[in-house]
């Protein structure tokens, strides 16, 4: 702790000092005598300006501003899977248990349990030369997520003292290393790093595995890769928060960091209890063992909400570091965005489009931008994947926060309101969402699924593109006029549209379906609709073709067929072949 100042004026989040002061821009300091949490983020001759992310409601002009020296940073270190935390990393089980139901502004609550002793296996001895990143001891932070503590990126030298394998808290020392300068750094097994400021990594490395989430209309039609970045833009009751649960939930990450940012405080209590009653499919074991929560509702901190989001992909780059697939989801962009405009109204910035200030759409480029698939310092390879949902205003994607989204992601899930109120989920609108990362996973799908699955897949979204063109024509005259050749189309694509694209979150089969029945659900509705073709090729009626009863069959076949048997989607593809030549 240095100098001491003192507030000159005080509005909303936004405090100022007078007079120049010993301060400096990002530093951390505690404002009043509750010792609020704040950041130094304009420094003038006249005023120093601090952005305070507790409630100001109280404070006065003339309480004392203590500085710390360092920037606004989070605790890095075992103990933070399974964990509940604000906007700045303050632990709200914890806090809740001390200070009750209404959380208490000020309290200084260590980030990740101080007390509690790992079993550790140290991985270095005295004499050994360590390089930043290098993983120096390991513990087990989770039955299914082993905890890898690391050099900081800003350390290197001589191992002068090592100690032993055994039980540690996460402040005792467990190295001492002599630096290049002669002096003695103690490395213990958590660190602290600035929540604003990107962990390096060794080199980014070209993206070729797709993140699999088990949802067909995304695995298959818009997929994302591992290490790339999606936006989940949609209005009001579009199912956002719902997609972002499911992705959570079955994505094949490691370990998956939800931002809940400006949601709405009981639709955030939900997902928190749904989170801790979750199973994770891929080990038995609750999801809550490989999830960090950060929850900052509406009615908190307006300032909290800016911060969070760089506090969620601070923590899943230091997983990252690890050699782990993180996925980061934010929740919603849109209501950071919001909090970006009131600190900058607040501050008297010169507004851009919409009242949003103009480095807008940079500070959106550096959040996408940390995304990435890294060969991290200590060799270890790691992905972040970054999808970040967005609340446009009346569902208007033309406004600033979707469009600049577009600009630095490349892969864009356009939630339909349409879609939503007729029960179609994930109401993904597939003529208005796209993927840019379809070229470069395409081997993966050749290598690992099937050589035909892209091929499939563009066969069926050509059928919904036809569909979309042919239903301008039926509003205007109908469909009982059509060629039997558009009305097979239009029947077809309802078989897409229903029996693939449509999920059911709360089925037991369908919430999640594997890429490999994805790609022989395909096979079956492509297999009916060339024999459909061949049958109205011999002049049979489309109403004969239609009454055979297949089209209803194969819509039905996501929930009779178990995940682990794809293969008996082989049965549907006979019978249709058996129908089809009796109706011959």
């Amino acid at each position: 702790m240095s100098q001491i100042n003192h507030i000159y004026g005080i509005n909303g989040p936004v405090v100022t000092v007078k007079g120049k002061t010993d301060l400096k821009m990002m530093e951390m300091v505690y404002v009043g005598e509750h010792s609020l949490v704040g950041e130094v983020i304009r420094i003038t001759d006249e005023l120093t300006t601090i952005q305070v992310y507790e409630d100001t409601a109280g404070l006065r002009p003339g309480e004392k501003i203590v500085s710390t020296s360092y920037p606004m940073s989070v605790t890095l270190g075992p103990g933070l899977l399974g964990n509940i935390y604000d906007g700045i990393q303050k632990p709200l089980t914890m806090i809740a248990e001390n200070s009750g139901v209404f959380l208490t502004r000020g309290v200084d609550t260590p980030s990740i349990d101080e007390n509690k002793e790992w079993e550790t296996v140290v991985l270095i001895k005295a004499g050994d030369t360590v390089s930043p990143g290098q993983i120096i001891a390991e513990c087990p932070e989770t039955p299914i997520i082993k905890h890898k503590s690391l050099v900081p990126p800003d350390c290197s030298g001589e191992v002068i003292k090592a100690a032993a394998n055994g039980k540690y808290k996460v402040g005792d020392c467990i190295a001492e290393i002599k630096t290049g300068d002669g002096s003695i750094r103690k490395l213990s097994l958590a660190q602290k790093w600035p929540i604003r400021t990107p962990r390096p990594a060794g080199a980014r490395l070209p993206i070729s595995k797709p993140l699999i989430t088990g949802q067909r209309v995304i695995d298959t039609m818009f997929p994302i890769a591992m290490g790339g970045a999606a936006a989940i833009p949609g209005g009001f009751g579009t199912g956002k928060t719902v997609t972002q649960h499911q992705l959570a939930k079955f994505a094949d990450a490691d370990i998956i960091v939800y931002v809940g940012c400006g949601e709405r405080g009981n639709e955030m209590t939900q997902a928190l209890n749904e989170f801790s009653e979750l199973t994770d499919p891929s080990t038995g074991r609750p999801l809550l063992e490989r999830t960090i929560l950060i929850a900052n509702t509406s009615n908190m901190p307006v300032a909290a909400r800016e911060a969070s989001i760089y506090t969620g992909i601070t923590l899943a780059e230091y997983y990252r570091d690890m050699g782990y697939n993180t996925a980061l989801m934010a929740d919603s962009t849109s209501r950071w965005a919001e909090a970006l405009r009131e600190i900058s109204g607040r501050l008297e910035e010169m507004p851009a489009d919409e009242g949003y200030p103009a480095y807008l759409p940079s500070r959106l480029s550096e959040f996408y931008e940390r995304a990435g698939y890294f060969e991290a310092l200590s060799g270890k390879k790691g992905s972040i994947t970054l999808i970040g949902a967005v609340s446009p205003q009346g569902a208007d994607f033309s406004e600033p926060v979707t469009q600049n989204t577009k600009r630095f992601t490349r892969c864009f899930w356009a939630l339909d309101k349409s879609l939503a109120y007729a029960r179609h989920y994930p109401a993904i609108n597939w003529n208005d969402s796209y993927s840019e990362y379809i070229a470069e996973l395409s081997d993966w799908y050749r290598d690992n699924i099937a050589r035909d699955f892209i091929q499939c897949r563009n066969e069926i979204a050509s059928i919904l593109a036809e569909e979309t063109k042919l239903m301008e024509i039926v509003k205007l005259i109908g469909s009982e006029i059509l060629p039997d050749d558009q009305k097979l189309t239009l029947e077809i694509a309802r078989v897409i549209r229903i029996g693939f694209l449509q999920q059911n979150a709360m089925h037991e089969t369908d919430t999640y379906t594997p890429v490999y029945k994805h790609y022989k659900m395909m096979q079956a509705i492509l297999h009916l609709n060339m024999k459909a073709k061949e049958a109205l090729a011999r002049q049979i009626p489309v109403s004969r073709i239609f009454s055979t009863g297949m089209f209803d069959k194969v819509i039905k076949m996501k929930y009779e067929i178990p995940n682990d048997k794809p293969d008996m989607i082989d049965d549907y593809i006979k019978e249709i072949d058996a129908v089809y030549e009796n109706l011959i």
